[in-house]
């Protein structure tokens, strides 16, 4: 074909700028678009109106997931296993059934366990011992106990913990643990507690945030939280469960996962890093000067 019967061709011409001659098309429409119109697609390049259209057809997570990658990198986790999940539950399982043994379990329990009397030793007697707000999650009320906080941190954690990566899950669970061990000594000092389900309703209340910032359906997640938080209300069902710390975790949780949602990229870890420290700051803080109204004496003690 010929200059002259290219030129002739109203076609060779970008539909947006009639005097700029192009023969690139776009992908979606199949209309001529010069080098300015012309964005890059997975497959060729599209013009301005079909990418207009293209976004307003995005789902949220597909519009949240093109803005995180125009504005930086992203952190990726690259090793999807849960193995923080199964180490945490492994030492866990291995302590609290060390705990259910004849002899030992009564030392365990009493070592590992919280009342807040340890956090205030001047109005208690006892000695100051603040470890026991995490070690408490190590320790169970029974087999059914563990195992249900157990299942709970497996289902959990293989969804959450590829999504977070190994050293933001194991802070969240910490945070979480001790948030739930702070809300039972505001609340109610005169309990002793035991169990990990501060820290597994952490989680829960995490991956409803982290899920709902991707687009994921968390409606199954929100139930089953819903379901779990009444039950520590209800009386006669629960009965001897510490609300208190359920509660707690939960809050604390869905607030770490904020922040994760918010501080996902590279350049951004450290204030990630200082916004999860401002979290256990203010849990200490708490815990220091929200002196207990009541401290009679811990049970079992």
């Amino acid at each position: 074909m010929t200059t002259p019967e290219f030129t002739a061709n109203r076609d060779d011409y970008c539909y947006r700028h009639p005097d700029r001659q192009s023969f690139v098309l776009c992908q979606r429409c199949m209309r001529t678009i010069c080098p300015e119109c012309q964005t890059q697609a997975p497959v060729g390049v599209i013009c301005p109106e079909c990418l207009r259209d293209q976004r307003k057809a995005e789902s949220p997570a597909q519009r949240r997931a093109r803005r995180r990658a125009s504005g930086g990198p992203v952190a990726v986790v690259s090793d999807t296993r849960p193995l923080a999940t199964y180490a945490i539950i492994a030492v866990t399982a291995v302590i609290s059934l060390l705990q259910m043994l004849p002899g030992i379990g009564g030392v365990i329990t009493g070592q590992l366990s919280f009342w807040a009397g340890y956090l205030y030793p001047s109005l208690s007697g006892y000695p100051f011992e603040p470890w026991r707000l995490l070690t408490a999650a190590l320790v169970h009320g029974g087999f059914i106990h563990l195992g249900l906080n157990m299942l709970a941190l497996w289902m959990i954690g293989r969804s959450l913990e590829p999504v977070l990566g190994r050293w933001r899950f194991v802070t969240l669970y910490v945070i979480s643990a001790l948030a739930g061990s702070v809300a039972v000594a505001v609340i109610s000092p005169g309990t002793t507690t035991v169990g990990a389900s501060g820290a597994v309703f952490g989680l829960m209340t995490a991956l409803f945030v982290v899920g709902r910032h991707l687009g994921a359906n968390v409606t199954g997640i929100l139930v089953v939280l819903g379901i779990n938080l009444v039950i520590g209300f209800l009386p006669g069902i629960g009965g001897g469960i510490a609300w208190q710390a359920h509660v707690g975790g939960a809050l604390v949780g869905a607030l770490v996962g904020f922040v994760y949602t918010r501080t996902r990229r590279r350049n951004q870890r450290a204030l990630q890093i200082a916004l999860l420290a401002a979290v256990v700051v203010a849990l200490v803080v708490i815990v220091a000067f929200v002196p207990p109204l009541i401290i009679t004496g811990g049970a079992g003690r």
